[in-house]
């Protein structure tokens, strides 16, 4: 079926007939017979292809991947010369490992992402295969340098599900059922949240707040300061919802991390690499941390996860900590271009196209009754669902139904915490890309809540 009013158009979504296909629904069934029941699919995508924002399924059906392979494919999928590199670099040097021997495009990557980190502090950077490794490596180095052993974390924040990111993570019961004792020493506290916020939803009460609740609390009970070794936080929460936290926070964050010498570690893993129309997030907020985790739209698709840290903390010697795999060659060939095409015009394209989104779906708290909170940066959007207007009361199976029903039209959205929809497609996404995916959210915004 096609776009009521809309030409069948290469760039745009088109469903030739019920999602999923016969061949879809095949490959499902085999699925379900040998891979891992953890994995979670919202609905039953079975992608064939995709050339920048569009993804076609096995039987022919073409999506508007506002997911992005969830904040992954920065430039899109298979950029031509993001595509170029790989099969260059592969004719090359397929891999060598970084962690016994020299090779050049490595030392070039960390070299450009030195050069790009916030603030001016002299930069080394560790390279694994992902953003849980990413936090790994953060987690150990932070407690090599200070000679501290405990973090504190946030409430609905998600770091990852290797034991110690899984450690700091927060944002849902599934992810740490059943998997403790996790690694001691982890102390959660809440998150500036001003939608939904205790102290009377202003920005600066709310963060000052929670920065009371380290200084005043924690600091003087379970988790003395000279303990700590570092406080660790994603600059916009992902899985959480999309939230945006309030300036002050990070000020509060950073005057409590300079007092008592605990170090400040950022997760960019989802909200780096342009996503909020800034390189990193942290340069919305002023904020230069101490180590930062990068992964997900690094390399357009390819494996790899980036430490940066102060020189002066990472300061651990050989055999501290490696990764066989991270840095692979291919790898880093990938995220050079993927830097290169963000830096020439995808992060601005992000900020501009981000805008235009954000300006139409602000109205939707006045225009959808189900809608009680947007929110986000770039792109990287968070739209929040609820019973309705009055009680805001969350609406997750609301909110489930929107995602699958975006999907029936072409659409591929997923959920962020609790009730909330995360958009965060490709930064090369256009205008008229852009339009068409609020059109079609706006189409089951209206039809959704009598449904479910």
């Amino acid at each position: 079926m096609e776009r009521s009013g809309l030409a069948v158009r290469q760039d745009l979504p088109h469903i030739a007939g019920p999602v999923p296909g016969p061949r879809a629904r095949a490959v499902v069934e085999r699925d379900h017979q040998v891979v891992s029941p953890s994995y979670t699919r919202p609905y039953p995508l079975v992608a064939d292809r995709g050339e920048g924002a569009i993804v076609q399924d096995v039987d022919g059906n073409r999506f508007l991947d506002f997911s992005a392979g969830i904040a992954v494919v920065a430039t899109g999928h298979c950029h031509p010369r993001v595509v170029r590199a790989i099969q260059e670099q592969a004719e090359r040097l397929i891999h060598m490992s970084g962690t016994d021997f020299y090779y050049e495009n490595m030392v070039a990557l960390a070299e450009r992402l030195a050069a790009l980190a916030p603030g001016s502090a002299e930069r080394r950077v560790y390279f694994g295969n992902s953003g849980t490794e990413a936090i790994e490596a953060a987690m150990k180095m932070a407690r090599y340098h200070t000679g501290r052993d405990k973090f504190i974390a946030f409430l609905g924040g998600f770091h990852g599900r290797t034991m110690g990111a899984l450690s700091l993570t927060s944002s849902k019961a599934v992810q740490r059922r059943g998997f403790g004792p996790l690694v001691p020493g982890v102390f959660h506290v809440p998150y500036a949240y001003c939608y939904r916020c205790p102290y009377g939803q202003k920005p600066e009460t709310c963060a000052t707040e929670c920065a009371k609740v380290i200084e005043d609390r924690l600091l003087k009970t379970i988790a003395p300061a000279d303990e700590v070794a570092a406080i660790v936080l994603e600059p916009v929460q992902g899985e959480g919802g999309y939230i945006v936290p309030p300036q002050k926070f990070f000020e509060e964050l950073k005057r409590i991390s300079d007092k008592y010498g605990i170090l400040l570690i950022l997760d960019e893993v989802q909200s780096g690499m342009g996503r909020t129309g800034k390189m990193w997030a942290a340069g919305h907020f002023g904020v230069e941390p101490d180590i930062f985790a990068v992964a997900k739209g690094i390399a357009s698709g390819m494996p790899l996860g980036a430490t940066v840290a102060r020189a002066e903390v990472m300061n651990w010697g050989p055999g501290a900590h490696a990764s066989t795999f991270g840095g692979n060659p291919v790898s880093v060939a990938a995220a050079l271009v993927t830097l290169e095409l963000l830096e020439q015009e995808l992060v601005d394209n992000a900020a501009r196209v981000g805008g235009r989104l954000m300006a139409r779906l602000r109205e939707w708290p006045e225009r959808f009754p189900q809608v009680g909170d947007v929110r986000g940066l770039g792109l990287m959007i968070g739209v929040e669902l609820v019973r309705d207007r009055e009680s805001k009361e969350k609406a997750p199976r609301l909110r489930d139904r929107v995602v699958q029903m975006a999907f029936e039209r072409g659409l591929l959205v997923l959920g962020a915490g609790e009730n909330s929809l995360r958009l965060s497609p490709p930064l090369m996404i256009s205008e008229s890309q852009a339009d068409c995916a609020a059109d079609i959210l706006e189409e089951c915004l209206a039809i959704a809540p009598r449904e479910a």
